[in-house]
């Protein structure tokens, strides 16, 4: 098993976010027919709920699963209840004011949000495929074998 440095998580958080709105703003601007400005703003506010929100989400979530079962294992079962009330409350959270921002209806914000998801799925993938080619584990990091 390896673990990496904070410094080197910070890395990861940041790099993530920079290549992700460098890439999602421009394309986001044709695909939906937007300013790139007005994608600009929907991406990094956008970026800011939602680290915000997987903050404060993921520790309620765990708060809540400690109170109720008395620990904090997530079956496949709780990671599937997880992933859904995560997404769903971030949905609650953009898809109004994307809409009024961008002057959309609620259900072209909400299509438009999928459209993001998928992206965003890939595009984590992707990443961090490469992360780890281009950031490797130092061998000294790596904890050796019992």
């Amino acid at each position: 098993m390896s673990l990496r440095t904070f410094p080197d998580r910070v890395r990861h958080a940041v790099l993530f976010e920079a290549f992700g709105l460098a890439i999602f703003v421009p394309v986001s601007a044709i695909v939906f027919n937007q300013p790139m400005g007005h994608m600009g703003v929907v991406g990094v506010v956008s970026a800011t709920i939602a680290t915000l929100w997987n903050f404060v989400y993921n520790l309620g979530f765990d708060h809540a699963m400690l109170r109720f079962f008395g620990h904090t294992r997530k079956s496949l079962k709780a990671r599937v209840v997880h992933v859904l009330l995560f997404e769903g409350g971030l949905l609650a959270m953009l898809i109004p004011p994307i809409a009024w921002y961008l002057g959309i209806t609620v259900w072209q914000a909400l299509m438009m949000d999928m459209a993001i998801v998928g992206f965003y799925l890939v595009y984590t993938f992707v990443y961090n495929v490469a992360y780890d080619r281009v950031f490797p584990v130092p061998q000294a990091m790596r904890a050796q074998p019992a």
